[in-house]
């Protein structure tokens, strides 16, 4: 029997219209709903049902809107790939796999371009079945390992679209549903996606040149800072806190090592300058209730005395940010006392952010001047200040002036 295409188009149409509106819907859906749950296993349903029924338009827009969704958050990832990598690290804890730790920025860079890559072969259809069976086994992965974090709350954010978009995990979990709604029709219709107008020799090629100039993009944005920043200590943002702020509640949580059981702590009153302390638990995660400051942390001494009024009151101050200042090389020792120098005798202010245990600060002031004014912040802070270990930042009364790497620290031409 011949097919009615005006009637399948139609149906494929209203089936994909149906996932979109789902997916505009989840915003308003932050917590478990049965509801959404209900609405989006809709377009699912009908799309293994009536997977003969999409014709060609059909699935060039699912092929479409599957790859720009891809390319999408590949990019909001791949122009912060750290930000990936420190997600993978609380990955890696949840399920006690630590001893993947020092892959975590290779695993980081190779996730992204997978992603990257499927979404840009399916936008322009190069190798348009192999694309769709890599989008498939993607979304496999996403779904079953968003479906855990949802139950259990193992991450409270996965990261989906890095810093760009935040989203709940049950959030997560049903865009990713929504998602395979649309790759659906392409996986039983694979056949119907090969290219014809290029080879596959050409595909290749091109698929190849989008995957080097990409994998080039990551690397350039972890070597220097992300070319779009997403974070709240972006230039130009004056991080001053409103006037008459109401204080907020910042909380900690830490995770034991050994027994994996977590405490959550209200800050700054957790025995963050215990070292042994320190060594037992992990940062896991921190929240903020109420409050309308602009910051959501606090930077205090040895003693545990809040100071973070410095970077709202003084002028032309440099911010050395190290939250793993254990693991500087004498390179950037020796950068970071340059810049010290040039502060000295330029009449800039100058103080340290760390991270690490005040007893081996004890032992850098033994040995380099430049530590005479050393503060303490939460790590995932510190990590989200500037992507780099140590970093650098320029600001003024609370306004950032500028940000750099420890491999782009400025010449004193340049300051």
């Amino acid at each position: 029997m011949k097919k009615d295409y005006t009637k399948s188009g139609f149906l494929s149409f209203a089936i994909t219209i149906w996932a979109l509106v789902c997916a505009v819907f989840v915003g308003f859906f932050p917590n478990f709903s049965w509801l959404m749950l209900f609405a989006i296993l809709v377009p699912i349903i009908a799309s293994i049902l009536f997977n003969n029924y999409y014709n060609r338009s059909g699935l060039v827009l699912c092929r479409v809107l599957v790859g720009a969704l891809f390319v999408f958050s590949s990019f909001t990832k791949g122009v912060d790939p750290l930000g990936t990598k420190y997600k993978m690290l609380d990955y890696f804890i949840a399920y006690n796999i630590e001893w993947l730790n020092d892959f975590a920025l290779a695993l980081a860079i190779i996730l992204i371009m997978a992603e990257f890559v499927v979404g840009i072969c399916l936008i322009l259809n190069l190798l348009p079945r192999l694309a769709t069976l890599g989008a498939s086994l993607l979304m496999i992965f996403f779904t079953i390992s968003t479906f855990f974090d949802a139950i259990y709350n193992l991450v409270p954010d996965c990261g989906c679209f890095g810093t760009a978009i935040k989203m709940s995990n049950w959030q997560t979990f049903f865009k990713n549903l929504i998602i395979l709604a649309v790759l659906i029709p392409l996986i039983f219709n694979n056949k119907s996606l090969v290219n014809k107008r290029v080879t596959i020799l050409g595909q290749s090629l091109f698929t190849f040149i989008f995957l080097g100039l990409f994998v080039g993009f990551e690397i350039y944005n972890v070597r220097h800072l992300p070319v779009i920043d997403f974070m709240d200590w972006k230039v130009g943002r004056d991080m001053k806190p409103v006037e008459n702020p109401e204080p907020a509640d910042i909380y900690l949580t830490f995770k034991n090592i050994e027994t994996g059981e977590t405490e959550e702590y209200l800050s700054p009153n957790y025995p963050w300058n215990d070292s042994v302390w320190m060594s037992q638990w992990e940062f896991v995660s921190q929240r903020q209730e109420g409050g309308t400051q602009s910051l959501g942390f606090s930077i205090l001494n040895e003693d545990g005395d809040d100071f973070t009024h410095l970077l709202f009151e003084t002028e032309k101050l440099f911010v050395i940010v190290a939250p793993y200042l254990n693991e500087m090389t004498d390179n950037d020792f020796a950068e970071c006392q340059r810049i010290y120098d040039f502060a000295i005798d330029n009449e800039y202010s100058y103080l340290w952010i760390t991270s690490v245990n005040p007893e081996y600060v004890y032992e850098l002031q033994e040995k380099y001047y430049m530590f005479d004014e050393v503060y303490y912040g939460d790590e995932l802070e510190l990590k989200s200040m500037v992507r780099s270990n140590p970093g650098l930042i320029l600001m003024d009364n609370g306004v950032i002036i500028d940000k750099w790497s420890k491999i782009d620290f400025p010449t004193e031409d340049e300051l």
